[in-house]
């Protein structure tokens, strides 16, 4: 029995995975002047568009447990970028939106993709190769939730 199928140089996931990981990797230093880590950076990416949602609406819009969000959310709330109160309406829901420290954060980040940008464009892919492989990535990703 052959097996290719099992070599890595045949598998989608691994270099999803490795991009992935080596893109982290390259905001690890802008993240580092702000304070923050990555995940941190996605949920203060969430609030900066939508001011304040529900636990689970982050959980679901970051395609993560809440398990794995809700001690994310505690450590930022410590540091202060923001607060987390009950919902008067329902005492199961959590409602998170951004301390004035979190919101004044977005400054300072809205520099961070055109930064990175640099490194890709024109480097290594043009605008457009990035807005399609974004656009495929986001298509594999809306098939793989379903």
């Amino acid at each position: 029995m052959s097996y290719e199928q099992l070599k890595l140089e045949n598998q989608l996931c691994f270099p999803l995975y490795a991009s992935s990981h080596l893109i982290t990797r390259r905001y690890k230093p802008y993240l580092d002047e702000l304070g923050i880590t990555y995940p941190q950076y996605l949920v203060l990416m969430v609030l900066w568009e939508h001011e304040s949602m529900t636990v689970n609406a982050i959980s679901n819009k970051l395609l993560l447990n809440t398990n794995t969000v809700t001690p994310l959310l505690k450590r930022m709330e410590t540091q202060g970028l923001l607060k987390r109160k009950r919902s008067k309406e329902d005492e199961r829901r959590v409602e998170v939106s951004l301390s004035k420290t979190g919101a004044a954060l977005r400054e300072k980040a809205a520099q961070i993709p055109l930064k990175l940008s640099k490194g890709l464009i024109p480097d290594v892919l043009s605008l457009e190769e990035v807005q399609q492989l974004k656009d495929l990535l986001n298509r594999l990703i809306d098939h793989l939730g379903e």
